[in-house]
């Protein structure tokens, strides 16, 4: 009888300890990051394509932008956190004019699509595109399909990379991705770009180890958007978006696992990540990796800056 007592007191500390992390931790936006707000100033949006739409498995209608062309390289680009289609315009626009059909996506939880920073399930951004794909129907003769992911974009064009839908592309670009919030290639804080509930975040995964996934639509990670960009832009993440929108948690296993070629590109002043930290910590899993660091380029730089752009382009269309 006592041991029993001694385990219901136990289960009970344990449920409370666990619902205090889920409940009292949410996390707080971060000051606006400046570099980030400013970053598409220079960016010209008068020939922004129009928007585009599919069909997801569920029936949900997901957009993106296609830049049309009659080329055999098909690219697919996936925005950063919190980011949207037409913030991919700038290398959208160079990947076309150096021949490629480009398209880029609106994942779920952006970009008025769905429930802003939150998905069903972890794993349905997987499967949005592979859908995505399937819309583009059969593959040409000779067409090549690339994938390219920016930030939390990159992150999860690695977790394509190593899972079963990495078939579906013969290369993959990575530009500037996130791996881990513990991974040495990220700097504390994400440099001031995030506020992550970690409290919230180790009670959620306890619950997840269970088979319970109570809650994971709670928000977990806060970004820094500027208040008046808060409709456009996405200002949290749930768990289960925090989860899918990046790499597996074996980030490793992803790259030794990926089926064809991988090159990344990160800026030498990234201010979110530490650039140099990718080639010691991914070229020993990989020593086929190709990683390039572009100089005097900050984090959002990569993908709007013309020596980035053109960076990006030349490595993401090279062949082999």
């Amino acid at each position: 009888m006592r041991m029993l007592s001694i385990l219901l007191a136990s289960a009970l500390l344990f449920a409370g300890g666990v619902a205090g992390l889920v409940a009292f931790s949410a996390p707080k936006p971060p000051s606006v990051m400046v570099s980030v707000a400013h970053s598409m100033e220079a960016v010209t949006f008068s020939d922004l394509p129009p928007i585009g739409h599919f069909t997801a498995r569920d029936g949900t209608e997901l957009s993106y932008r296609a830049y049309s062309g009659e080329s055999e390289t098909v690219a697919i680009l996936v925005h950063g956190s919190s980011g949207t289609s037409a913030s991919m315009h700038a290398l959208a626009k160079r990947l076309h004019g150096e021949g490629a059909t480009v398209y880029a996506l609106a994942m779920r939880g952006h970009d008025q699509t769905g429930r802003g920073g939150d998905i069903d399930y972890v794993g349905q951004l997987d499967d949005d595109l592979a859908d995505f794909v399937n819309a583009l129907g059969p593959r040409e003769l000779g067409e090549r399909r690339i994938l390219l992911g920016f930030s939390s974009g990159g992150g999860f064009v690695l977790r394509i990379a190593g899972g079963g839908y990495g078939k579906l592309f013969d290369r993959f670009v990575l530009v500037a991705p996130f791996l881990r919030y513990d991974a040495p290639t990220v700097r504390p804080g994400g440099g001031g770009w995030t506020n992550v509930a970690v409290g919230r975040i180790i009670g959620l995964s306890m619950l997840d180890r269970l088979g319970l996934h109570w809650f994971e639509s709670l928000p977990v990670i806060a970004f820094a958007v500027a208040p008046e960009m808060k409709d456009v832009l996405t200002p949290f993440y749930s768990y289960r978006m925090l989860r899918n929108f990046g790499p597996h948690d074996d980030y490793l296993a992803d790259l030794a696992h990926a089926p064809s070629s991988v090159v990344l590109l990160a800026g030498e002043q990234d201010e979110i990540f530490k650039a140099g930290e990718f080639a010691p910590l991914l070229e020993p899993v990989r020593p086929d990796l190709a990683v390039t660091i572009v100089p005097g380029i900050n984090h959002m730089g990569m993908i709007v800056e013309p020596a980035a752009t053109e960076a990006v382009a030349i490595a993401a269309l090279a062949k082999g």
